[in-house]
């Protein structure tokens, strides 16, 4: 009897812990919300602490990312709380409104304290500015954000929950980032750390082995 064999594609290749981070109201639930769920919400509750959500995403052929998704509070209050998100965290998505300037110029506050809070491990950044559709309230001229990107070397798009331009690549700009460190040896695996996890890779199954192959094995 011939072997029996299993389906050769990845599962997902790699996990990566991502957190949302920025102002209050900047709108990071909606944003999170558009990409897991494809919904927006008119009104929606302030995120109290933090929210988990959860999505794979395919950055080639075959090659398949799972984002661990960490909606973080704006608020000071919940600070004490979300910074526990931050140690484990490969990525940050760094949020703010377009119609708020107070919330561009506090980005870097935001990026600071995740850097403080990730290190000596490494932390990769990219910049949102949220509710694009407001064009007629904007605050932060696209050129000095874009340029702000620039210097702090890290993605930038601008993107509307509301609408659903921009939002996918709003992430997959930053897994795609992520994805190349790793594979240029930037960034170094670490089994202790819940940043990078391994995905499973199916390896071909026979009569007398069908136990799936780890891709760090």
């Amino acid at each position: 009897m011939s072997d029996m064999v299993a389906r050769s594609e990845t599962i997902w290749a790699y996990q990566f812990r991502v957190v949302l981070l920025g102002d209050s109201t900047v709108g990071k639930s909606a944003l999170l919300r558009r990409f897991t769920d494809g919904c927006f919400l008119e009104v929606s509750d302030p995120t109290v602490g933090v929210d988990f959500y959860s999505r794979l995403i395919e950055i080639s052929p075959g090659t398949r990312i799972k984002l661990q998704l960490w909606d973080t509070a704006g608020q000071e209050r919940f600070r004490s709380i979300t910074r526990s998100y931050y140690r484990s965290s490969v990525g940050a998505v760094l949020v703010y409104d377009i119609s708020n300037r107070q919330s561009f110029l506090h980005v870097v506050t935001w990026a600071e304290e995740a850097r403080l809070h990730v290190a000596p491990r490494h932390v990769s950044f990219a910049l949102v500015g949220q509710k694009c559709d407001l064009e007629e309230h904007r605050q932060v001229p696209t050129e000095e954000a874009s340029n702000f990107a620039r210097l702090h070397k890290m993605p930038f798009i601008e993107a509307s929950a509301k609408n659903g331009k921009n939002v996918e690549k709003s992430f997959v700009m930053l897994t795609e980032l992520i994805y190349r460190l790793i594979q240029s040896g930037d960034i170094i695996m670490d089994e202790q750390w819940d940043g990078i996890k391994c995905g499973l890779v199916p390896k071909p199954l026979t009569l007398d082995d069908d136990e799936n192959k780890s891709c760090c094995a």
